[in-house]
């Protein structure tokens, strides 16, 4: 008995998937386990440590979802790796880590991370990918720091504005 639709071969276990939903589940026991050791100053409500407990749902959510289809098979083929985008996003991640240790501040930094992330992804406009970060972080910048009223690393650009 045909059904017209051509057979397809079983899934296999995707062993990778199962092990990035492991590293995201222990990614998550670690933030909840070190919310709990902040201490609160909140009489009422929210204290500090609702935000990491609240990353780590979300974090258990996607280590769920991912440990579903990981067992199911319906994971997406991955491509080949290519060590030279590793190697770019290392590289802003560095850089960011640099720029603020040193007193370059958040705009610098993030911009540093920003442009080195879509070189790393094939984009080759590097000036124009600066001016967009530039924009991007000086808004996000002025966001948190006049609209939230919560501090970012400072550094020359930060205190002209």
């Amino acid at each position: 008995m045909t059904t017209g639709d051509p057979v397809q071969p079983p899934r296999r276990i995707d062993r990778a998937g199962v092990v990035i939903a492991a590293l995201l589940a222990g990614l998550a026991a670690v933030l909840v386990w070190d919310a709990h050791g902040l201490q609160s100053t909140a009489m009422y409500g929210m204290g500090p440590e609702a935000m990491p407990v609240v990353i780590a749902s979300g974090l258990a959510l996607l280590a769920i979802g991912n440990l579903v289809d990981a067992l199911r098979g319906n994971l997406p083929e991955r491509e080949s790796a290519d060590p030279v985008r590793v190697v770019f996003i290392l590289a802003g991640l560095a850089l960011l880590i640099g720029i603020i240790g040193f007193g370059g501040g958040f705009i610098l930094a993030t911009s540093a991370l920003f442009v080195t992330t879509s070189a790393a992804f094939g984009r080759r406009a590097v000036l124009v990918d600066s001016a967009i970060a530039l924009v991007m972080s000086t808004l996000i910048y002025l966001a948190f720091d006049r609209l939230l009223t919560l501090s970012l690393p400072a550094g020359p650009l930060e205190r002209l504005l």
